[in-house]
């Protein structure tokens, strides 16, 4: 399937003050210090949040500066519509995206337009997220949901609150990899996570703290020790897909047309050019990493948000009862009937969108808003839970939680490009609906199953690690009397 949206490459320019010629129209904090910039106050443990708390304060476009690096920051509803506009605008690849390239390099999420493995990726791998294929990889989610469901369930009969991004990180990961590329980490049964995800977990943090902090300044924090660690994990990251790939080939053995089976033996429609070997390593990693790591973040929200939330959980849990029924195991049509679960998938992301930013450049000189000049290559990072609060757009209470804004009259009221959880244009998500299939899926045999209850006294704290996902979050269950003959619906369907 060749794209028909052609993205452009992008001329970089050396600095933000020539990129931008009047960027003393765009406010920064107060009590910047000369040299150090806006450090004053600034929490590099948090940046995503401490830059929201600041844009709420600043404005539609503000900016921030950290010693030597300053960049530019849009969080109104109006100029992230300028940036959506793919004739003006282009993926750019901003520091946070940067720092993965070392570990995914030319991979989907972290290639630059101009890089051929890019198109090349996306025009092979685009029909594995076709209706069809998606309707291949229902039965494996199913599985997969039932191994979570198991473990769901020896907790509760030990008394024991579940660890919700623990258990939604085991769950993501086995599915990609299950759907993916034909291959069992065995999470659920592992007392510890997969060394796997331990060095995900790591090589993102210490990927997050280069971002967060400027060259000067990582040296005082970690230094050597921290990037022998990041090595150390990405080394690890590299074999382990390295092994998966070997396996596949050296085995002659098909997947069944998974993306793998795409990437090792799909020639472009119109070229004839094959993947790389090395190239596959990186579009695996950047599938199991990106592709996982964001749905756990996306589900272990929205189950916060339910526990917190009951009247909205009993109304999604009807509407689970009447569209499946007494069925054994969902059907892959019916998951698209759950509405009102959407909603409620939609109403977690848009206020915690897990890949929390994306960057936009200028493909030609422009002016932003009227007012902004912009030479070409010059750049500005979307800040989504600015965007998705935007109170022009979301109301008076843009914090408060209501899955009716995702009443489809509401959608269509408003402009598509306020909503944005998964990117923008040509370069936006290439799993999207792979996420909302499962995670919906996911959903509804939760709220089938149990009812979800808070730990006493637990407020919401979120983490980052260049994905945002909820800190210590535990909850409560109760097991659900059973409809007569869906009582073993997940287990059933493996």
């Amino acid at each position: 399937m060749e794209s028909s949206s052609p993205v452009r490459a992008v001329t970089p320019v050396p600095s933000v003050r020539e990129a931008w010629p009047r960027l003393d129209l765009i406010p920064h904090p107060p009590r910047r210090v000369p040299l150090a910039g806006d450090v004053l106050g600034t929490d590099r443990t948090r940046p995503v949040q401490d830059t929201v708390r600041r844009g709420q304060a600043l404005g539609p476009i503000f900016r921030r500066k950290v010693f030597s690096f300053e960049i530019v920051l849009v969080g109104g509803a109006d100029l992230a519509g300028e940036l959506s506009d793919e004739s003006r605008f282009a993926k750019h690849v901003a520091p946070g995206i940067a720092a993965l390239r070392p570990l995914a390099r030319d991979g989907l999420f972290t290639a630059h337009n101009h890089e051929p493995n890019w198109q090349l990726a996306h025009d092979v791998l685009a029909p594995g997220f076709s209706r069809e294929a998606m309707a291949g990889y229902h039965g494996a989610m199913l599985d997969v949901a039932g191994r979570l469901t198991d473990r769901w369930d020896a907790e509760l009969a030990a008394g024991r609150p579940v660890d919700v991004p623990g258990d939604m990180t085991k769950l993501t990961l086995e599915t990609i990899a299950r759907t993916g590329f034909g291959h069992d980490f065995g999470s659920f049964e592992r007392d510890r996570p997969h060394p796997f995800v331990d060095a995900m977990v790591g090589y993102l943090s210490y990927a997050q703290r280069r971002v967060a902090l400027p060259a000067p300044l990582a040296g005082l924090f970690g230094g050597r020790a921290a990037d022998r660690r990041g090595e150390r994990d990405m080394a690890l990251l590299n074999d382990t897909v390295d092994e998966v790939v070997r396996s596949r080939v050296a085995d002659g053995r098909p997947g069944d047309g998974d993306l793998l089976d795409r990437m090792l033996e799909t020639a472009h429609p119109r070229t004839g050019e094959r993947l790389s070997l090395d190239n596959v390593r990186r579009q695996v990693i950047t599938f199991l990493v990106a592709g996982h790591e964001t749905t756990s973040g996306a589900l272990s929200f929205a189950l916060h948000y339910l526990s917190q939330h009951p009247q909205i959980a009993a109304r999604a849990r009807e509407e689970v009862d009447r569209v499946w029924g007494d069925v054994v195991s969902p059907g892959y049509e019916q998951v698209a009937r759950l509405r009102y679960v959407r909603r409620v998938l939609d109403e977690s992301l848009r206020l915690w969108p897990t890949a929390p930013a994306f960057a936009r450049a200028a493909v030609q000189d422009t002016v932003l808003g009227g007012t902004h000049p912009m030479r070409r290559g010059a750049w500005a990072l979307v800040v989504l839970p600015l965007l998705h609060r935007d109170a022009a757009v979301w109301g008076p209470e843009p914090e408060r939680f209501d899955p009716d804004r995702f009443e489809a009259s509401a959608v269509r009221a408003r402009p598509p490009h306020v909503f944005k959880p998964f990117g923008t244009g040509a370069r936006a998500c290439i799993g999207r609906q792979f996420a909302l299939h499962e995670a919906t899926l996911v959903l509804g045999l939760l709220l089938r199953r149990y009812e979800l209850l808070p730990e006493p006294g637990y407020r919401l704290s979120v983490s980052e690690r260049l994905t945002l996902m909820p800190e210590n979050l535990r909850l409560r269950l109760e097991r659900r009397a059973p409809r007569p003959a869906a009582e073993e619906a997940v287990t059933a369907g493996r």
